[in-house]
């Protein structure tokens, strides 16, 4: 099946981030797209100053509209990321809709991205945000697939569960800066596809060298045999490529490091 990653450029404007984004996403089902994905913080500036000003209950605006294209164009729409308020907190939150419409998963980022690298980045998520607490899957009638956002791939435990409940793709929406994107965004990326067997997507925001937070891009497909099959630059485009199940099959097949696991010796687990 075809995948198509929007690299978005978000602008201040959130009517204008809607609209963008929900115009790229039908150019994207016109070109055979099934499953269409958008990136973090789609509808607004990524940053701390900016969540309390752009968030939504879900439902809301967004997704109200997200709800509408992905019915419209009938597929599945991984919404990025928005943020969310909900009971007076505020959470990072990627919501994903059916070919008719419906909520299929709501995934608040489990990891804040509190950072502090000298002389180069320094980011607290948890000054303004609150975590989510559980994993996040849906089916398709292709294959079943895990949700993470940005620092969530760092957290090689997350992705380990969600292939142990039968993923076969990893969607993380996310931000990378220019300090962490460069060292890490195709790394991590790379390992959690090998480690597990699975096809790994990441959706960046394009860069915006005038925003307060500078997003890397290069929004990214990673197939389990850990080569890059699809990149972008840095620049607003779809990235598309074909997702094939059967070569997952052949590679777990060929290295079958899923059932040679020492469960008498360790093991991942999920606890709620």
């Amino acid at each position: 099946f075809r995948l198509a990653l929007i690299q978005l450029h978000v602008s201040a404007v959130k009517s204008d981030n809607l609209q963008r984004a929900c115009g790229l996403v039908r150019e994207a089902s016109a070109k055979g797209a099934k499953l269409v994905a958008l990136p973090e913080c789609f509808n607004s500036p990524y940053g701390t100053q900016y969540f309390k000003d752009y968030a939504e209950k879900i439902p809301g605006e967004s997704t109200q509209k997200l709800s509408e294209v992905a019915k419209e164009c009938s597929i599945y729409l991984i919404g990025g990321s928005i943020p969310e308020e909900d009971g007076g907190k505020l959470y990072n939150t990627c919501a994903v809709f059916g070919p008719d419409g419906a909520l299929l998963a709501k995934h608040r980022k489990v990891h804040l991205f509190d950072i502090n690298v000298p002389g180069k980045i320094q980011f607290k998520e948890s000054e303004t945000l609150s975590p989510g607490n559980s994993f996040s899957m849906f089916d398709t009638p292709y294959c079943k697939v895990g949700l993470g956002i940005c620092y969530d791939m760092r957290f090689a435990e997350m992705a380990q569960i969600y292939g142990q409940k039968g993923c076969q793709l990893l969607i993380y929406p996310g931000a990378f800066n220019m300090t962490t994107g460069p060292a890490h965004w195709e790394l991590l990326q790379r390992g959690r596809a090998v480690d597990n067997q699975l096809y790994v997507a990441t959706v960046s925001p394009a860069r915006d060298e005038n925003a307060s937070y500078v997003a890397w891009g290069h929004s990214t497909v990673v197939n389990p045999w850990g080569e890059v099959i699809a990149k972008a630059g840095a620049e607003e485009t779809v990235v598309y490529t074909d997702i094939d199940l059967k070569k997952l099959a052949e590679i777990r097949q060929q290295i079958p490091i899923l059932s040679q696991k020492r469960c008498d010796l360790y093991g991942v687990e999920m606890k709620k």
